[in-house]
């Protein structure tokens, strides 16, 4: 039923991490700045 196409090449996730890492990292970090200055609200 389905057809047996050659697997697709895997996929190096190490970069894909390191980004969501860094982009966790600059949220936090802008989320924190920002509600020190008082341009955002504490969440809940």
């Amino acid at each position: 039923m389905f057809d047996q196409s050659p697997a697709a090449d895997p996929v190096d996730l190490a970069p894909l991490h390191a980004k969501i890492g860094q982009l966790a990292l600059e949220n936090d970090f802008l989320e924190s700045a920002l509600t020190k200055a008082g341009l955002l609200s504490a969440k809940p």
